[in-house]
């Protein structure tokens, strides 16, 4: 058995695993690179394995670094099924559609304005791609084992699958492989890959389900060496809200359009409702995150949601008094609007999409407030933010940001380090060994050393590309 690492490794983005047993392989999750210029072009590199041979892909959920790379991979020849939760397959067909039309419009846009180094710009992949990798999906429900058969003589080779929820957007999931040793031989061996794992508290999704026992695990570190801010949402938005409001200024919220845009205005619409805050306008400025909210509801009854979403019989997730936008001319229009007001848009680490319009427009002027509300990645627009920068280039043109800026804390969808100790030590059993992934190079080193010291098991960060063999 061995296990390859192609993304996700050195980095908190490109969420790709190789799984080899039995004469079968299998990729767990599909992600692009986002962030630094050196990671995203890893995107256009061809896979270091033939997509072709691949027998099946699992995907732990839908987020962009972890699903969007799909297209692509079908592109290189990947045929194979693509096992997913109901939830995750529908807020898949948003993601990857969005993702491609975004690559067709970067394309068209860097052509028209001519900042392209390649003549011409073309897109990763395409409309087209993104619809050929949709058939690939096949429902998985929570719980249920599935047979993984391989080719040939690898058809009964006796590896499985179970997904269990992971709490952190609709649909998040663990996977748990199990693999007998051998053609024909009795003993099994366990492996684990997380995915990411959600919080304990949050607002809207439930707790991440005890961790399955395993021989090995596969840990995300995203918050790995940190807490989460446990200060309140209304005591570190207030002053600064208040402010921009008072100014007639726009507090413009970059939000992932899955998971983050609901929670998002959710807490502002109760905030408002409850006079904690004057009562503006609040715009949803995304195709995708009104969709999400849309399929959100109709999942409200799943595991995955807690039970307080719904209210009197009524879905918590369609705010009164919330604007939902979806055409390109409504966009243009709110460029237009005096504040006071509230924008949502994604995307959430501003890396493309209508964010990057709303950016240039208000971050010149003073009176308005940039709000992130999530982890923002190394190379990210938002990270240069948060590190203090002066500008930022937007579509060729480095843009001077004079609007105030803060960062909101406590509303990432990712467990903080005491949160991932208490999911991996949640099962009955520690595993053999531990590889720490997902996470910047000295938060994953720093979560690892955390994880030996605390339980013993030893622990290894991978770097992109390592292969390790399984006994």
């Amino acid at each position: 058995m061995r296990l390859s690492f192609h993304g996700a490794a050195g980095t908190v983005t490109g969420s790709r695993y190789l799984l080899e047993a039995n004469d079968t392989r299998l990729q767990i999750d599909c992600g692009l690179f986002q962030g630094l210029k050196e990671l995203r072009l890893r995107n256009w590199q061809a896979p270091p394995y033939d997509p072709r041979t691949v027998d099946h892909l699992l995907l732990t959920h839908s987020h962009v670094d972890h699903s969007a790379y799909l297209p692509k991979l079908v592109r290189e020849g990947f045929a194979g099924p693509v096992h997913a939760t109901p939830a995750s397959i529908d807020l898949a067909q948003l993601i990857l559609r969005d993702s491609a039309k975004l690559q067709e419009e970067d394309a068209f846009y860097a052509n028209k304005k001519g900042f392209s180094k390649h003549k011409p710009a073309l897109p990763l992949y395409t409309s087209e791609d993104a619809e050929v990798a949709l058939k690939l999906f096949r429902e998985v429900a929570y719980q249920e084992w599935i047979e993984l058969p391989g080719r040939g003589q690898a058809k009964h080779n006796g590896i499985q699958a179970c997904f269990h929820n992971m709490g952190h957007i609709l649909g998040a999931s663990s996977v748990e492989l199990k693999i007998r040793n051998g053609a024909t031989g009795n003993g099994t061996r366990t492996i684990v890959f997380s995915g990411d794992v959600g919080r304990y508290n949050g607002p809207l999704h439930a707790a991440p389900d005890p961790r399955a026992d395993c021989d090995y695990l596969v840990v995300e570190s995203t918050y790995g060496d940190r807490r989460h801010d446990e200060t309140s949402i209304l005591d570190q938005i207030r002053e600064p809200f208040l402010r921009t409001l008072k100014r007639k200024g726009v507090v413009l919220i970059p939000a992932f359009a899955v998971g983050r845009s609901q929670v998002v205005t959710l807490i502002l619409r109760e905030l408002m409702n409850d006079k904690e805050l004057p009562e503006v306008p609040i715009h949803i400025d995304s195709p995708m995150a009104v969709d999400a909210t849309a399929i959100y509801s109709r999942h409200i009854y799943d595991c995955n949601l807690k039970e307080e979403v719904v209210q009197d019989g009524r879905s918590r997730l369609f705010p009164r008094k919330v604007h939902l936008h979806r055409t390109v001319s409504e966009s243009k229009q709110l460029n237009k609007l005096p504040g006071p007001r509230v924008i949502i848009s994604a995307s959430g680490m501003m890396t493309g999409g209508r964010i990057l319009h709303h950016l240039a427009r208000r971050l010149p002027d003073a009176k308005n407030l940039i709000l992130t509300a999530g982890y923002q990645a190394a190379g990210t627009r938002g990270r240069s933010m948060v590190q203090g920068a002066k500008s930022v280039k937007i579509h060729g043109e480095y843009v001077p940001i004079k609007a105030e800026f803060r960062q909101l804390n406590g509303l990432s969808a990712h467990a903080d380090c005491d949160e991932l100790m208490a999911w991996i030590t949640s099962a009955r059993t520690l595993p053999k060994k531990i590889f720490v992934t997902h996470g910047e190079p000295q938060v994953s080193q720093a979560f690892a050393a955390r994880i030996t010291a605390e339980t013993g098991v030893p622990t290894h960060v991978p770097e992109l590309g390592d292969e390790v063999k399984l006994d």
